[in-house]
């Protein structure tokens, strides 16, 4: 009877500690397939610094509906502005957000920008701006 006991647990611990062992596998020599991921309530990470040149990927990991969208004055003054829907600038973005949320990226959806001037350039999840999500990508030369 103990020895059954016994086997039972020490099957469900072997059993935690080899799926513990793979989990950290499945990482090892491989990439994520985004740069940034969007959580419930922020960017993860925060602030990513990248070359001129390089594409950056976002992809929302959450539940919860996100933008990618560059803050107003918040790229370098020659830098492309960029938001996931495409707009022309932050008011756009904005009202097409408002009006039937434009520029939506569901759980699992991605959005690219590619940079090619080197600076500072904030951006913001327009619907959870006022809880403070906002992100930085630092391009260098």
């Amino acid at each position: 009877m103990h020895r059954r006991r016994f086997l039972r647990k020490g099957g469900a611990v072997g059993s935690a500690a080899a799926a513990i062992g793979l989990a950290g596998c499945a990482a090892v020599g491989g990439e994520p397939d985004h740069d940034v991921g969007m959580v419930a309530s922020g960017y993860r990470p925060r602030q990513i610094t990248v070359a001129v040149g390089d594409t950056v990927v976002w992809k929302n990991t959450s539940a919860r509906a996100h933008t990618v969208t560059a803050t107003e004055g918040g790229i370098p003054s020659d830098a492309e502005f960029f938001a996931s829907g495409g707009f022309d600038d932050y008011a756009s973005a904005e009202a097409a957000w408002n009006a039937d949320f434009g520029g939506i990226l569901e759980s699992g959806d991605r959005f690219e920008h590619t940079f090619t001037v080197p600076g500072v350039y904030e951006y913001v999840c327009i619907p959870h701006r006022k809880g403070n999500m906002y992100g930085t990508v630092v391009v260098e030369e």
